[in-house]
Formats: structure tokens, sequence, C-alpha cells
């Protein structure tokens, strides 16, 4: 039998797996932070000799962007200090990790599609802790363990942009949203299948990172259009730019992903983010 540890299991994505883990034949034990603290060596250690790990996924993140310029040790203490551990563990016990990074380690300057070899370089207390997740990770170098950098994730579990966008245009006549800021938003679900998919196909001696969003190119604004236009929802929606919305926590104004590696290894097909944001709204809209 093969064993997967599920970190942050009731976040978007360890939801997203939670749901699709029926169609597969593995033994899957998800985890929040109440039931094992992943910062905690000792407690992570003893579960993965007790439950025979084989395989973890780390879906746990401080996801909190503007917050976390105010709670940089939360901040840290999950997206970097526990990824250390985990990643000390997966070496120590030849276990397979997949762990999740962000499009947020860029700086969102180069204005063409970031590939995995691209300078990274934060702009955000987020980001730095995201990117510094990555740095231990590499610096343990357990074999066969992945990164996989995603962007602009919704689901229908959870917060997200998706729901606010449509709990707001049933509160107010117009919404002003930012179009200056450019990437690609991933549906949670097809993110889940992927990495389902790739699990047993990752054979690596090094870490790895691969980059996974959904296909095409989107502004908030432009993705704030389609959600309402779906929703069928009566309110105007008015492009910005990033001054007129100031947050405490910069974004990059451009963060593309180039998924050419992850489609080539691993023999991937990715849908259009249109495609799959309508699918996830028919699925909100008629719960």
């Amino acid at each position: 039998m093969f064993n997967i540890l599920v970190t942050g299991a009731n976040g978007q994505l360890g939801s997203e797996i939670q749901e699709l883990s029926t169609h597969y034949s593995y033994q899957f034990f998800f985890m929040d932070r109440t039931k094992l603290d992943i910062a905690d060596e000792k407690a992570v250690e003893q579960f993965i000799i007790s439950h025979s790990i084989n395989a973890i996924i780390n879906c746990a993140a401080y996801t909190a962007v503007d917050k976390a310029e105010s709670e940089s040790e939360k901040a840290y203490d999950i997206n970097t200090n526990a990824v250390k551990t985990l990643a000390i563990l997966s070496k120590k016990y030849a276990i397979k990790l997949i762990h999740i990074s962000t499009d947020y380690v860029f700086d969102g300057m180069h204005f063409k599609p970031y590939t995995e070899n691209h300078t990274t370089n934060p702009l955000s207390v987020y980001g730095q802790s995201k990117c510094m997740g990555e740095e231990t990770l590499h610096e343990v170098n357990p074999a066969h363990a992945i990164i996989i950098r995603t962007s602009w994730v919704y689901s229908s579990y959870g917060n997200n942009f998706v729901k606010t966008m449509l709990r707001l245009a049933k509160e107010r006549e117009v919404l002003n949203i930012i179009y200056d800021q450019i990437g690609t938003p991933t549906y949670a679900k097809d993110l889940a299948h992927t990495i389902l998919e790739i699990l047993p196909k990752i054979d690596n001696t090094a870490v790895e990172i691969f980059h996974y969003s959904n296909e095409g190119v989107a502004s908030w604004y432009d993705f704030a259009k389609e959600i309402i236009s779906f929703a069928n929802i009566s309110c105007e929606v008015v492009p910005i730019t990033t001054e007129q919305y100031p947050l405490p926590a910069k974004r990059p104004y451009y963060s593309l992903l180039n998924k050419s590696k992850i489609k080539t290894t691993f023999g991937i097909t990715i849908p259009h983010w249109k495609e799959s944001l309508n699918i996830c709204l028919s699925k909100i809209l008629h719960s």
C-alpha cells in the first residue's frame, strides 16, 4: 500500500485532493495543523514511522499575503521552518515529497513567462517566506522531491477571489478591480489532479522545480469580469491601477508561469483558465 500524508488538508488544494482521493488506490492521511504540527520534527517523524508514509504532499501554507507583513513569524514558521522539517524527514526515510510554492517568489519585472530557472526576487514577506522554503528544501536536497509553483489559486472550497467577487457583486453596483497585475488563475482541482497523476512518476535524484497554472493569461480585472458574467450578476466592473488600491504587501505586476517543463516531463495537458473557472462556478452556484 502506498501511504500518503497530505498536510494543509482543509485548505483549497488539500480539500480538492480529498475529493479526488476516492478515485486512487492509495492510503491517504489528511492532516491539518490541529492534528499534526509539521514544524514539530519529532511529531512528524513519529507519524511517518507509525503510518509507514511513502509520500508527502505539502499543501500547508500561510497564504494571507497582506497579513504576513505584520505576522512574519507565523509566515516563516509555516512556509519555511516546516518545509525544512519535511525535507529532513523525507531524506531520512526516502519519502517522495511534493511541496507547493508560488508565483510571488518573482518580482514581476521580467514580462516574459517565468521558467523554473529564472532568478527569484520576492517583494513581500509572504513571497520571501515561500522563497526561503524553496531554498531550505534545496539545501537539504532529498531525492524524489519536487517543488510546484502555482498562481492565483481558487476552488469551491475555502475563501478565495472567486467567492469574494460573487459576494461583493451581489452587494454592490460597481466593483473596482486591478487590471495591471497579470498572471493566470489556477483551479485547485486541476492542480490536485495533476499532483496525484504525476506522483508515481517522480524519479529525480535532486530537488526539481515545476510550474503549474491553468493555460492562458488574465488580469484580476479579466478574472472578475468572467466570474460576474458567468454568474449573470448585474454589476459593473471598473478597471483600476495597483496605485489606486494600495495594500500592505507588494505584488508582482507580471507573474505568468511557463508550464512547458511539467507538460513535457510528465506528459500532461492543462485546461484553459476560463474553461476551469466555468466548471468551478457551476459547482459553487449549484451547490
